[in-house]
């Protein structure tokens, strides 16, 4: 069984939402409840970044490109931490994946979930220019 459990991911358009949820369920609470939890992601080409943590003791961190969007929460009776995306972006695409922290500084990492944003078109006006 794996360490970190990953789902939520998904394609959405642009304005949308998703809710990524990892559990951990070979991680002892205690353990789970002085890690510090993190979310991060990976931009196609671009480098896995920082997305959202919380430290032991509930204060939060939120990269600047997602803040009042995105919002990180845990579960610690189900050992489970997740990821509310609001007002999906196309710049929000990539694999997201869940980072469990401990305080010596020791990483488990998540499988990685998928999470693709397309940009919303209009549904289209016709112009016509007559001689």
């Amino acid at each position: 069984q794996a360490q970190l459990v990953e789902s939520g991911g998904g394609s959405v358009q642009a304005g949308g939402s998703l809710r990524l949820s990892c559990k951990a369920p070979r991680t002892i609470l205690s353990t789970f409840i002085s890690n510090t939890l993190g979310w991060y992601r990976q931009g196609p080409g671009k480098e896995r970044e920082l997305v959202a943590r919380i430290i032991p003791g509930g204060s939060t961190n939120y990269a600047d490109s997602v803040k009042g969007r995105f919002t990180i929460s845990k579960d610690n009776t189900r050992k489970t931490i997740y990821l509310q995306m609001d007002d999906l972006k196309p710049e929000d695409t990539g694999v997201y994946y869940c980072n469990h922290r401990t305080p010596s500084g020791n990483d488990k990492w998540g499988q990685g979930t998928q999470v693709t944003v397309s940009a919303k078109w209009g549904q289209g006006t016709q112009v016509t220019v007559s001689s």
